[in-house]
């Protein structure tokens, strides 16, 4: 699990190519003792290795157009590819015609040189932060493999595509915490950039007005890298700040409740190695995050996941996750009343947290309340596993919900259970909060 730079840098100098590259993670997705046959629905091969090819004869002509040109990529299978069904982690879509035309995102991956590698496996339709999928399996979570632990979700297939070397980074999507709870809980890094700087276009939607694409990669640098090119600004290089310059808050309010022992032990430990380091740190009532559940009470703003199902819901009853299904039958009869005074509540309110958060750099929590939990536990227990699935996004969907970006580094030592240290910034500020991030990964490594 190289971080791109280095993987651009063995490129450059001849250590590799690209062709290596993409055969080294298509023989990692097809080893039998791995998780590539549940990390992925569907490989491209042929189309990767002719990409490769191509990348290898540009490069050795001078001919590079990116840091991420000739790297291979997965892409959550949520987002079209041309020529490709998109299947939403679903067996309903499978007979689907293929897509005409990529997502603006893959189109720019694509236009970047990053190569396709294959479709990413996905909680189906996107719809819980566990990342369990009865139809096409389960990819394990890298730590703890043999107890088998959720790999997280709703883009599982892309954290567990990166960790275990099928990709040098992966496109996912974050409604309400899907790029960083996996993040946190494999141990990588996920960025969730405002929405209105990504496109989420030609992807399945969940809750349009959340919905938003973004990067899951080794480091803060990579998910820089990456999201530069998704927003279709021209890469740049990231700076650190000084911790000294660095002026944060952790909010007192629903984020520090409930965490397990060893994810409340790694906050504390990485709080008091960046106090100790020189950043200014300060805790702050922030009554504001407790108001996103009365607001959202019955799931008010998720009246929009329905839509994309009506029209088939009903015919395909037996053919969905009935974890998956039954949440979304619980959307139908939200009325547009209760939509509509949730949504001028939730204007209101981001107006109001906003006064809060803007004197400070950044704020700081746990990314996920806990560390991964097994697979076989959830699937058993119903009742677990939606309490479960509730816990788990809470903290990242409080930010979905107030239009803000965020990022989820490790915080854990090495060999230790996988958690996140969530930074979350003011809307629109992704560039200077990549750059808080960048100073607090360098400061906890």
């Amino acid at each position: 699990m190289k971080p791109i730079l280095q993987q651009f840098d063995d490129l450059n100098t001849g250590r590799t190519t690209s062709l290596k590259l993409v055969e080294r993670a298509l023989a990692n997705i097809a080893d039998k003792n791995g998780e590539g046959g549940r990390t992925f629905i569907k490989v491209f091969a042929e189309k990767a290795y002719a990409e490769a090819d191509y990348q290898d004869t540009l490069r050795a002509d001078g001919k590079v157009v990116s840091p991420i040109a000739g790297l291979p990529a997965s892409v959550k299978d949520l987002f079209d590819i041309a020529g490709e069904v998109t299947t939403a982690g679903s067996k309903i879509l499978r007979k689907n015609s293929p897509a005409k035309t990529d997502a603006t995102s893959v189109a720019r991956l694509r236009k970047a040189g990053a190569i396709i590698i294959g479709h990413t496996n996905m909680t189906e339709f996107a719809y819980s932060g566990l990342g369990i999928n009865p139809h096409y399996g389960t990819a394990k979570n890298p730590w703890d493999r043999k107890t088998g632990r959720i790999p997280g979700g709703s883009s599982s297939g892309a954290a567990v595509s990166v960790t275990d070397s099928m990709a040098s980074f992966a496109l996912g999507s974050d409604t309400g915490g899907s790029i960083r709870i996996p993040a946190s809980l494999c141990g990588l890094t996920g960025f969730k950039p405002t929405k209105k700087r990504v496109p989420a276009s030609e992807a399945f939607p969940l809750v349009p007005t959340l919905d938003t694409a973004g990067p899951l990669a080794p480091t803060v640098t990579c998910c820089a890298l990456v999201d530069s090119i998704l927003s279709g600004e021209n890469p740049k290089t990231l700076k650190s700040k000084s911790l000294k310059d660095l002026n944060l808050a952790v909010p007192q309010t629903l984020v520090l409740e409930n965490l397990d022992q060893h994810v409340s032990s790694c906050f504390s430990r990485a709080v008091n190695k960046l106090s100790a380091a020189g950043a200014k740190i300060i805790d702050i009532p922030f009554p504001e995050l407790g108001e996103i559940p009365r607001i959202n009470s019955g799931g008010a703003i998720y009246a929009e996941a329905y839509v994309a199902h009506r029209d088939f819901i009903d015919k395909y009853a037996n053919q969905y996750d009935p974890r998956v299904r039954n949440r979304l039958l619980r959307t139908k009869n939200i009325s547009a009343t209760d939509y509509i005074v949730a949504m001028k509540a939730r204007d209101q309110l981001i107006n109001e947290a906003n006064k809060v958060t803007s004197q400070y750099d950044a704020l700081l929590m746990p990314t996920t309340p806990t560390i991964a939990p097994p697979i076989k536990t959830l699937e058993q227990d119903e009742k677990l596993y939606l309490e479960t699935n509730i816990l788990t996004l809470r903290n990242t969907f409080c930010f979905n919900f107030l239009d803000r970006f965020a990022l989820s580094i490790p915080m854990q030592h090495q060999g230790e259970a996988p958690t996140g240290l969530m930074i979350v910034g003011e809307t629109m500020g992704d560039h200077r909060l990549l750059s808080i991030g960048l100073t607090n990964e360098k400061a906890l490594k």
